[in-house]
C-alpha cells in the first residue's frame, strides 16, 4: 500500500517528465503545428515568436526558478502603481488648493470649494465602488488575512475588484486631509490581487509548482504592499508576519525580502527620477540633532509616552467598536449604507469638510496641510512652545506656520487631538476604498508632539533638578508617539521599524521600541481586539484569530457539535454505481473509505483521480470489479476525535497542509472537515458574537 505522499510524488515526477519532454519538443514542432492550422492568421510570425519565447524561458530558467522573476515583477509593478497614484493624487490636491486660493476674498465661494470638492470625490468613490464591485470598499486587510489563513474568497481577487479599488482609492486620497484617510490597507489588497495574477502566470509557465506559487505569492504580496507605499522593505516584511499571517513559514522570508526590496528600491528610484532628490533618501526628512539625540533620563519619559499612547489607543478602539455596532443596529444607518452609499459618503465628507474650513475651526486643525505635510511638520526638531513666545523668531516654512496661525501651536495640537479622534472614527464608516493606518500614525505623532512640547517647556523653565535640558527634541517624541500609537491600535511592533525607515533616525531606535512595547502591552491587556480584528468581527469574516479575541470560548467548541450533514463515503467493496454517485455528488479530492456502511469503520481514503480511473476501467471492461481491487486505499495521517476543538482542527489544516481531516469516534467515521467546511463553521461561530 503506497502512502499518499508517494502517490503525489509519483504524479509530480510524471508531470515533470512530461513537461521536460514538452519543452524539448515544443521548440522543434511548434512551427509545424501552427502552420498546419489554416484558421489562425500570421502563422509563420506566431510560430517564430513562440519559438523565441520558449528559448527565453529556457534561458531564464537556468538562472533561477520562474517564481523569482514573478517576485521581482510584483515588487516593481506595485512600486510603479504606488508612484503613479501618488502623482495623480498630488496633482488633484494642488488643483484644489489652487482653486481655493483663486477664490480668495469671497468666503462663500471658498466655503463651497472647500466642502463640495471632497464631498463629490467621496460620493463618486463610494458610488463607483458599490456599482462596479461592492467588494472593493474598505481597507481590504481583514479579507486578505482571512484568505492567507486558508479560506478561499475569489471575489476579492478579481480583476474588476482591482480596477475599482485603484480608481476609488485615488478619489479617496484626493479628498485630502479633510476625511483623513490613507492608502496602506487598500494597497496591500491591490498587491495581493496583482500577486494572484502573477501566481497564475507562473503556474502556466511551471505547472508542477502550482500550489507553492499560489501560496507564497499572496504572502509575499502582503509585504510588498507596505514596502511599495513607503519604500520600507524591512518593516513591510515584519508587517506581513505580524498582521497578515497567523502561521508564517520560514521559507517565505527570502521571497518576501527579495520582492519587498525590489518594490522599495523602485519606489525610491522613481522619487529620484521625478526630481525630489539626487539620491534615494528617507521619505520624511528630519533634522534631529546627532550629537545628543536624547538625555538618558528621557528614557523614562519615552516609557510614559508609550503608556499614554496605549491608554489613548484603548479609548480609540472602544469608540471604533461602538461605532461599528451602532451602524449595524441603527435603522437609519442600515438603510443608508445598504441603498444610499454614495449619498451617505457625500454627506459625511461634507460635514467633515465644513468643520475643517480654514477660516473657522480648520485654523486649529492645520487643515490646509496634506497628510505628508502634517507628518513632516510634526517631526520638526525645533521647540514650538518657546519660539511662539519670541516674536523675533519665525517658525519658518509654511507647514509650520499653519500650526501657529491661530496663536499658540500647543493649543492647535490639543484641538487637533480632540477633534480628529471622533472625526477619524466617523470617517472609518465611509463605504469606500480607504486605509486607516496612516491617519492613526499621524495622530500618534501629534500626541507625541504635544507631550514633547510639554517636556520642552518644563525643561526650559529649569524645573528639572535645577538644570535645563536645552536640547530637548519634541520631534523625537512625535516619532515615538506615531510608532507607539499605531502599534497599539493594530497590535503590532512593525510601526516602530517603519518609523525608523521612514525618517532614517536610528538614533531613536531604543526609546521608540520601548514606547511601542509598552503601548502594545497596555492595548493587548484583557484580550481586547485590535483595529483589524474589530473589522473582521463586524464583517463576520471566518478568521479564527479574530474570533478568539472577540470570544475566547467559541474556538474551544468541539468539532462534533458543528459538523455538517453526513459526508460522501465509499465502502471498500463499492461497485461502479456507488463510485459514480460519489464522484457526481462530491468535489473533494479525498473521499473516505469505510469497511461497510453498517459498521462505518474508517479504513482510509481514496483519491478522486483514482476513482475516475476506476470508472474508465469499468467502462472498458465487462467484468464488475470492486473498489479495493483497483484503487489504492491510503491510510489517514491525521484522525480527529469529535471532542477535538475547532481551533485544533484549524491549526492542523494550516500547519500540516492537509486538505481533508477525518473525524472518527472509536474508529467509526463521523464526518470530514475541509477548508470549505471550516469556512462554514467559522461563519456560524461568528454569527453567535
Amino acid at each position: 500500500m503506497r502512502s499518499p505522499e508517494e502517490a503525489a510524488g509519483s504524479e509530480t515526477v510524471g508531470e515533470n517528465d512530461d513537461w521536460e519532454q514538452g519543452d524539448q519538443s515544443d521548440t522543434s514542432c511548434n512551427r509545424i503545428v501552427l502552420l498546419a492550422d489554416p484558421w489562425k492568421p500570421c502563422q509563420r510570425s506566431r510560430a517564430t515568436v513562440k519559438e523565441w519565447l520558449l528559448k527565453l524561458r529556457c534561458c531564464l530558467g537556468t538562472v533561477c526558478g520562474m517564481e523569482w522573476y514573478g517576485y521581482a515583477a510584483l515588487g516593481i509593478s506595485m512600486a510603479i502603481l504606488s508612484f503613479l497614484m501618488d502623482l495623480i493624487v498630488a496633482k488633484l490636491l494642488r488643483a484644489h488648493q489652487r482653486l481655493y486660493m483663486k477664490l480668495e476674498g469671497n468666503s462663500l465661494l471658498q466655503f463651497f470649494c472647500w466642502t463640495l470638492y471632497p464631498a463629490c470625490l467621496c460620493a463618486v468613490a463610494s458610488s463607483f465602488s458599490d456599482n462596479i464591485c461592492p467588494f472593493s470598499t474598505g481597507s481590504g486587510i481583514p479579507e486578505v488575512r482571512t484568505m492567507l489563513a486558508g479560506i478561499e474568497m475569489p471575489h476579492y481577487l478579481s480583476l474588476t475588484n482591482m480596477f475599482t479599488k485603484f480608481l476609488g482609492l485615488i478619489c479617496t486620497l484626493a479628498a485630502g486631509s479633510t476625511v483623513f484617510l490613507g492608502k496602506v490597507g487598500p494597497f496591500v489588497h491591490l498587491s495581493t490581487m496583482v500577486g494572484a495574477y502573477l501566481s497564475n502566470l507562473c503556474t502556466l509557465i511551471q505547472p508542477n509548482k502550482k500550489e507553492k506559487a499560489a501560496g507564497e505569492m499572496l504572502v509575499v504580496a502582503a509585504a510588498v504592499g507596505v514596502a511599495s507605499c513607503f519604500g520600507a522593505p524591512i518593516s513591510g516584511v515584519l508587517f506581513s508576519v505580524e498582521v497578515m499571517c497567523s502561521h508564517f513559514a520560514l521559507r517565505h522570508y527570502c521571497p518576501c525580502f527579495f520582492s519587498a526590496a525590489c518594490g522599495g528600491l523602485t519606489f525610491r528610484l522613481f522619487s529620484v527620477w521625478s526630481g525630489d532628490g539626487e539620491t534615494p533618501q528617507a521619505l520624511f526628512k528630519t533634522n534631529f540633532p546627532s550629537a545628543l539625540p536624547f538625555y538618558p533620563l528621557e528614557i523614562l519619559l519615552f516609557a510614559f509616552l508609550g503608556l499614554l499612547c496605549g491608554a489613548v489607543s484603548c479609548c480609540y478602539l472602544l469608540c471604533h467598536r461602538w461605532m461599528l455596532r451602532f451602524i449595524k443596529t441603527n435603522p437609519i444607518f442600515i438603510r443608508m449604507l445598504t441603498t444610499e452609499k454614495g449619498l451617505y459618503s457625500g454627506m459625511v465628507a461634507l460635514f467633515l469638510a465644513s468643520l475643517t474650513f480654514p477660516p473657522s475651526a480648520g485654523q486649529y486643525l492645520a487643515s490646509k496641510l496634506t497628510m505628508k505635510q502634517l507628518l513632516t511638520s510634526l517631526l520638526d526638531s525645533r521647540q514650538w512652545s518657546s519660539q511662539s513666545h519670541n516674536a523675533s523668531v519665525q517658525l519658518g516654512p509654511e507647514p509650520l506656520l499653519e500650526w501657529s496661525s491661530p496663536g499658540s501651536p500647543v493649543l492647535s495640537l490639543a484641538v487637533f487631538l480632540l477633534m480628529k479622534m471622533w472625526m477619524l472614527v466617523l470617517a472609518c464608516t465611509l463605504p469606500l476604498p480607504a486605509g486607516y493606518f496612516m491617519p492613526v500614525f499621524v495622530y500618534g505623532a501629534a500626541l507625541g508632539r504635544l507631550f514633547g512640547e510639554g517636556v520642552a517647556y518644563v525643561s526650559s523653565t529649569g524645573l528639572t533638578s535645577g538644570q535645563q535640558w536645552a536640547s530637548v527634541n519634541p520631534g523625537g517624541y512625535a516619532l515615538a508617539g506615531a510608532a507607539a500609537f499605531s502599534g497599539a491600535v493594530t497590535h503590532t511592533l512593525s510601526p516602530a521599524l517603519l518609523a525608523l525607515e521612514l525618517t532614517g533616525q536610528f538614533s531613536h531606535a531604543a526609546p521608540i521600541l520601548l514606547a511601542t512595547l509598552l503601548a502594545n502591552a497596555l492595548a493587548r491587556s484583557g484580550h481586547r481586539p485590535s483595529f483589524y480584528d474589530a473589522l473582521s468581527i463586524s464583517k463576520r469574516l471566518p478568521h479564527l484569530p479574530s474570533l478568539v479575541k472577540a470570544c475566547p470560548r467559541l474556538p474551544s467548541t468541539p468539532v462534533g457539535h458543528v459538523l455538517g450533514g453526513k459526508s460522501v463515503q465509499l465502502q471498500k467493496a463499492a461497485g461502479r454505481v456507488e463510485v459514480q454517485h460519489a464522484v457526481n455528488t462530491s468535489s473533494d479530492t479525498q473521499i473516505p473509505v469505510v469497511d461497510s456502511h453498517e459498521s462505518q469503520v474508517i479504513l482510509g481514503f481514496v483519491l478522486r483521480s483514482e476513482l475516475l480511473m476506476f470508472l474508465r476501467r469499468c467502462t472498458a471492461e465487462t467484468l464488475e470489479k470492486h473498489l479495493d481491487e483497483v484503487c489504492c486505499i491510503y491510510p489517514t495521517s491525521v484522525l480527529l476525535s469529535p471532542h477535538n476543538t475547532v481551533q485544533e482542527a484549524h491549526s492542523i489544516l494550516s500547519l500540516v497542509g492537509v486538505q481533508t481531516l477525518f473525524v472518527a469516534d472509536k474508529g467509526r467515521l463521523v464526518g470530514i472537515i475541509t477548508w470549505p467546511e471550516m469556512k462554514r463553521i467559522l461563519e456560524d461561530l461568528a454569527k453567535e458574537i
